[in-house]
């Protein structure tokens, strides 16, 4: 790439594996790693935003999660809790807009309001969309974006075969945000785990054996380098200068 600007990913998705057995490695439980993780949070926010990059989302607890032991589950769910309180005063100061995706309505009361008040106070910000997945899936994400269109033809206001891809990309989360342009996944697993399913179409992936807590700001720089070298196709065949 030529253009500087390009070679730094507009948006990038993180898929933050790797806490459990950074614990376990530790001879912690893992609550022990959850609690690290969320300094590899902050330092994946900072040096993203230097960077110049537009979006970070960050997968932070998926549909799939609410079948972990309910002990597990509600610490995670008061991490959430605290976590925001503290750090969005940091965003907000940061020129840090926050967004919550996912399935709300299985949050309780009290997170519900908190999410709110977190929106609602950065609102106004430019600097970088930060979109932390809670509560998400990439199959209820295309699921939710079908019911309101079918809802919508249901209503007589839009006809089945207006449908097209650009009116399911309006209705999924981060609608009116660029696609990923970088996906990274941290603990050595190489797979999308029902992760921004519709999203992550041309993105390119990056999976690495670090362990979360231990993904720090020279490991997220590492990927944004990575990206940088990459050759972005979208599908087209790249055609040698050397052909007559």
């Amino acid at each position: 790439m030529t253009d500087a600007s390009r070679e730094v990913p507009r948006h990038v998705a993180i898929v933050m594996d790797g806490n459990g057995r950074w614990a376990a490695q530790h001879g912690e439980a893992r609550h022990y790693g959850h609690r690290a993780g969320a300094e590899s949070v902050r330092q994946a926010v900072e040096t993203c935003a230097r960077a110049g990059v537009e979006a970070l989302t960050l997968f932070a607890f998926s549909s799939e999660n609410w079948q972990r032991p309910a002990s597990e589950v509600s610490m995670l769910m008061e991490l959430f809790m605290r976590v925001l309180d503290r750090e969005t005063t940091r965003l907000h100061e940061n020129g840090i807009r926050l967004q919550i995706i996912g399935d709300r309505s299985r949050l309780s009361e009290k997170l519900q309001t908190r999410c709110q008040a977190a929106e609602a106070l950065t609102a106004d910000n430019e600097r970088m969309v930060l979109n932390i997945a809670a509560s998400y899936g990439g199959r209820w994400d295309i699921a939710q974006a079908a019911r309101r269109l079918a809802e919508a033809v249901a209503a007589g206001e839009l006809a089945p075969e207006a449908i097209d891809e650009a009116m399911v990309g309006e209705r999924v989360c981060l609608a009116g945000l660029p696609d990923p342009d970088l996906f990274v996944r941290t603990g050595g697993e190489q797979r999308i785990s029902n992760f921004l399913l519709w999203q992550l179409a041309y993105t390119e992936l990056y999976f690495t054996p670090v362990l979360w807590p231990d993904f720090d700001a020279v490991q997220m720089t590492r990927a944004l380098e990575w990206y940088a070298g990459r050759e972005r196709r979208f599908g087209t065949v790249r055609i040698s200068e050397d052909l007559d």
